[in-house]
């Protein structure tokens, strides 16, 4: 049977050793007035300022974690805002983010072409795509066509999802299950 296409960037799964990820999630700083919107389940990284930022994808920065959304105070109503996405470009000194970050993360993601058995435990990159600014959700999938032993791709498949309707591995956008492969806490490197 054919999957179902449906694109929700990487979503936090369980831990690596099997056990539940409980909502762990950590603060992080968005600069005020960052232009980019960031969706929740889109990469994030590191960056000088003490801040954080949307992960290009296709890239081989490392990353710090998932994005899970955001609080601000809103410049023009001047209320607390919690949020799905940073919709970008925010005038706020306050904007905080929510990061699931354990390096032993285990997150769920969509293919966006057909994934073979034979394709688990290699690395991959993620394409670049934005987010549904209706729910805040990011639209990034595994880019099954940018594979290898590479250490510089972002994640490692480790397994293929058990959902029925998502785990067909001879049509396209199977929902895999990856491993942060370039995570910032793993290579004790600073920004």
């Amino acid at each position: 049977m054919a999957n179902v296409l449906e694109k929700f960037g990487l979503r936090p799964h369980r831990k690596l050793d099997g056990t539940p990820l409980v909502g762990a999630q950590n603060r992080y700083k968005i600069a005020n007035n960052y232009g980019t919107a960031i969706f929740q389940g889109d990469l994030v990284e590191p960056k000088t300022a003490g801040v954080i930022e949307r992960h290009t994808g296709g890239t081989s920065n490392h990353v710090i974690g998932v994005f899970n959304g955001c609080f601000y105070t809103d410049p023009t109503t001047q209320k607390p805002t919690f949020s799905n996405s940073y919709p970008g470009g925010i005038a706020a000194d306050d904007i905080t983010a929510f990061v699931v970050d354990d390096p032993d993360a285990v997150f769920l993601i969509n293919a966006d072409a057909t994934f073979a058995q034979a394709d688990l435990f290699q690395n991959y990159s993620v394409n670049n795509g934005g987010g549904n600014t209706k729910t805040g959700i990011s639209e990034v999938q595994l880019d099954v066509s940018e594979s290898g032993t590479n250490a510089s791709f972002m994640v490692q498949a480790i397994d293929i999802s058990q959902d029925p309707n998502n785990s067909d591995v001879t049509s396209a956008n199977a929902n895999i299950l990856v491993r942060i492969n370039r995570h910032f806490f793993r290579h004790q490197t600073g920004v």
